[in-house]
């Protein structure tokens, strides 16, 4: 017991105990009894459930400002373009150890291969079951989709038009035909039939029933008996997740915010543009009204029935028809009716931190969609050249990413499904037809997709750098391609044409490309015009 509480005993006084202390700690959370972190205490769940419990809305949420914000729009029709662009290139690398071909062989086949492919991919009536876009126009819809829903899904179809060559087709579905209906007992999640490790099998789409007003459900498989796949269900999670939501999810509130942002500021500024005449009085408004009136124009309301303000308004408007205010010819003034005081607004600003926050919103919002704040806007108001480099080079990593982990899992499948049709008919030789394709289809189906090349702030020191790396021999010329968007096979084959083709016209070779002194010193130039060397 301390001194305090042994004097409050002696004086009878109740004796209360010291509030413990506790004693220090390194623990994690170790702060999170005070008013910012106390009553933040989310649960733990599985990602499944979270993903069922928001996707309604988060997607209609998603759609509203996808369709209705001029911001969001146009960050989507970037990330699309920059992403896509016209539509990722096959580059056909197969395997073909197992049937002994050499490099120059196997590199034979798979250009024979990606030139037969660009025949159906670039004709809608070959590659799209509504034969309305191309397989590039496909890719941009299902990416576009998939900044909406987070999902994509697509049905590998197999019906022959008229005038048409190929059978397989691709029909683009909406993600949330896909079912939610769940059943644990038999393995089914969200739609998504799995087997016991987890990987789906079969889903189930609802759809209309025809000659009904209402809907079925409808379950397909994911591959036939051969492999063939028959329906693409594309999403990005964690482990636990069994279909995708929006990515804008962590945006959403920030376009609201934006919108509210935008409306506040517009209407305060209207409010206070807007011409007001006010009187100045304690007296109540009948009672100064009436002061303003004569004695016979007070006795008329009386006997008329009209209102004190009626009377007081006709006065005023006999008043102004002969006193004219014309501030046009040389600023002429005129007296008023009396006890009114003619003042000039002029329209305020609501806050001088509008554009700091709006800018911050932008900057989030663009982050949040995979952009530099520079692409997302337009706005490249004090960015120089190393500041956009660095933002380009950290952004096109994500770029790159969901090329590869969002559009190429889409475009994969389709490109199997054909590649099986086209050896099936004939149209490219394989040894072992058919039965060869099955018994070695991921051998011979790998490929890379490839998009546009990365965004350059300066083709001039893009071009330097290149040739500095390519002369110190740690460059080689495929690299330099792939960071141009161009297949070094294609270049190679079209400079050996160019080259066959300057000789029949009798035209020089072309000149051995060496350090351009002109080129260093613009380069320079450049670089103090920058500023940031």
């Amino acid at each position: 017991m301390g001194l305090i509480e042994k004097i409050r005993g002696a004086v009878g006084l109740p004796v209360t105990a010291s509030p413990r202390r506790q004693a220090p700690s390194a623990a994690y959370m170790r702060g999170d009894k005070g008013i910012v972190m106390g009553a933040w205490r989310p649960p733990v769940r599985e990602p499944r459930h979270d993903v069922a419990d928001a996707y309604e809305l988060a997607i209609g949420r998603a759609l509203d400002v996808i369709q209705n914000s001029g911001w969001v729009a146009g960050i989507i029709d970037q990330a699309v373009a920059n992403t896509v662009g016209e539509g990722l290139r096959l580059n056909s690398t197969p395997d073909m150890s197992a049937f002994g071909w050499d490099r120059k062989t196997t590199s034979a086949w798979a250009r024979r291969v990606e030139q037969r492919f660009e025949l159906w991919a670039r004709t809608p009536l070959e590659c799209d079951i509504e034969c309305r876009r191309t397989f590039g126009q496909m890719q941009a819809a299902t990416f576009r989709q998939w900044f909406a829903t987070g999902e994509i899904v697509s049905q590998l179809r197999f019906k022959y038009r008229p005038g048409g060559q190929y059978g397989t087709k691709v029909k683009l579905l909406p993600p949330w035909w896909l079912s939610k209906f769940s059943n644990e007992a038999e393995r089914i999640v969200q739609g998504v039939r799995m087997d016991e490790d987890g990987c789906p099998i079969a889903y189930i789409v609802r759809s209309r029933a025809p000659g009904l007003n209402g809907v079925q459900d409808v379950e397909f498989r994911a591959r036939d008996s051969f492999g063939r796949p028959k329906l693409v269900h594309v999403f990005d999670g964690v482990a636990g997740q069994v279909r995708g939501i929006t990515p804008l999810v962590p945006a959403l509130r920030l376009c609201r915010q934006f919108d509210q942002l935008a409306d506040a500021t517009l209407m305060a500024a209207l409010v206070q543009t807007v011409f007001a005449a006010s009187i100045k009085s304690d007296e109540p408004t009948e009672d100064m009204l009436r002061s303003l009136l004569t004695p016979q124009e007070q006795a008329r309301v009386l006997g008329s029935g009209a209102t004190v303000f009626d009377v007081w308004y006709e006065a005023q408007a006999g008043w102004y028809d002969k006193s004219v205010i014309d501030v046009g010819i040389n600023g002429r003034v005129a007296h008023l009716f009396p006890g009114q005081e003619l003042q000039f607004h002029s329209p305020a600003h609501p806050t001088s931190h509008y554009k700091d926050f709006a800018l911050h919103l932008l900057r989030e919002l663009a982050r949040c969609a995979g952009l530099t704040y520079e692409s997302a806007t337009g706005d490249y108001e004090g960015a120089t050249y190393s500041s956009v480099r660095m933002a380009v080079n950290e952004i096109f990593a994500i770029t790159r990413y969901r090329r590869k982990n969002v559009v190429t899992p889409f475009c994969q499948p389709a490109f199997e499904a054909w590649l099986e049709e086209e050896i099936e008919s004939g149209g490219v030789d394989l040894p072992g037809g058919i039965e060869a394709f099955l018994a070695n289809r991921t051998a011979i189906c790998r490929a890379e997709w490839h998009g546009a090349a990365k965004p350059q702030a300066d083709d001039l020191k893009t071009a330097k750098a290149h040739e500095i790396w390519k002369r110190l021999g740690v460059m080689t010329d495929e690299a330099i391609c792939n960071d141009l968007g161009t297949d070094v096979e294609d270049v190679y084959a079209q400079r050996a044409r160019e080259r066959e083709m300057r000789g029949e016209y009798g035209l020089p070779e072309a000149e051995t490309v060496e350090a351009d002194p002109d080129a260093d010193a613009l380069l320079t130039e450049r670089e103090e015009e920058d500023g940031d060397g």
